[in-house]
């Protein structure tokens, strides 16, 4: 976690979309975008970790995968640095802003949602 605790939903001004749009699949496949969204919608996230490991390329659209295995994938893709989920497709590209609570769950704020504004 990056320490972000009640974070008030930030938004990218230059995002080409006017309202939260719902990512679309590529190919009938989940992409990042839908796997972020998808678990944030349905509130399926232990915290920000768990969204970026379930949308990596090696864990995306699996369950086959036994505890060992997505501990050892989890070890793996954070052992490099990764950017917050702030610079996903969800805030960059589809209008949606991340509220980060003091127990790191995730909400999802449309960019002309009532919750955005005063």
């Amino acid at each position: 976690m990056t320490g972000r605790r009640h974070v008030v939903p930030a938004f990218v001004a230059d995002s080409p979309a006017a309202t939260g749009e719902i990512p679309p699949e590529r190919a009938g496949s989940a992409t990042v975008a839908t796997t972020r969204y998808s678990m944030l919608v349905a509130a399926q996230t232990g915290g920000p970790e768990d969204v970026q490991l379930a949308s990596s390329p090696e864990v995306r659209g699996r369950d086959d995968l036994g505890n060992e295995e997505l501990e050892r994938l989890r070890k793996d893709y954070f052992a490099r640095p990764r950017a917050c989920l702030r610079a996903s497709p969800l805030p960059k590209t589809f209008g949606w802003g991340l509220q980060y609570d003091a127990d790191c769950r995730i909400t999802l704020h449309a960019v002309d949602s009532a919750s955005t504004r005063g």
